[in-house]
């Protein structure tokens, strides 16, 4: 399946370029918008993906070129979250504050998460792709739950759920054996 014995791949996100987004920062500003901030996103995931094919890597990532944030990302794509009226909270156990979305009605996805960059990633590569999703117990940690009125602080249905929905069908690892590869 590989061509070495350990496949080898990214972990993580890939700095962002200076014309995309602010550097530096957790959740970095955009520095376009609309269909330049679309163009801009996708160059940003090419120029990862084929710099991760020079480096030889047998699993290419798209390096969350086209992501303010790791968890917010993934939550665009869900219905009931209110990027508009952001609240300050504390993360990771109170580690540091952020600003951060509200769950103000019920959970649903809108449609395939990060549907666009699998495309622009699978366009540019016949290696195998990977892309990291946030699990239940970061999305919890990373929204202020207006909806509920309280903080969830254990693995909740809702998180659990919207991230199996996420999952595309056969990219289990029992489809991986097979050779499908759904991206």
């Amino acid at each position: 399946m590989f061509p070495t014995a350990f496949p080898t791949a990214i972990a993580g996100n890939l700095p962002k370029p200076a014309w995309l987004a602010e550097t530096q920062k957790l959740w970095p500003q955009w520095k376009a918008q609309g269909a330049e901030l679309i163009e801009a996103k996708g160059d940003a995931t090419l120029l990862w993906v084929k710099t991760q094919e020079d480096l030889g890597l047998d699993v290419i990532g798209d390096g969350e070129q086209a992501r303010q944030h790791f968890v917010h990302g993934f939550l665009e794509q869900v219905d009931g979250i209110d990027f508009e009226n952001k609240v300050t909270m504390g993360i990771r156990n109170n580690r540091y504050d952020a600003q951060v979305p509200q769950v103000v009605g019920p959970l649903r996805l809108k449609g395939r998460v990060h549907a666009l960059e699998a495309r622009m990633a699978r366009a540019h590569t016949q290696r195998t792709l990977k892309f990291t999703l946030p699990g239940p117990m970061t999305i919890v940690d990373t929204v202020a739950d207006r909806f509920l009125r309280r903080r969830a602080r254990r693995q909740d249905q809702n998180g659990f759920c919207l991230c199996r929905a996420a999952q595309p069908r056969g990219a289990g690892p029992a489809s991986r054996r097979r050779g499908h590869h759904p991206v």
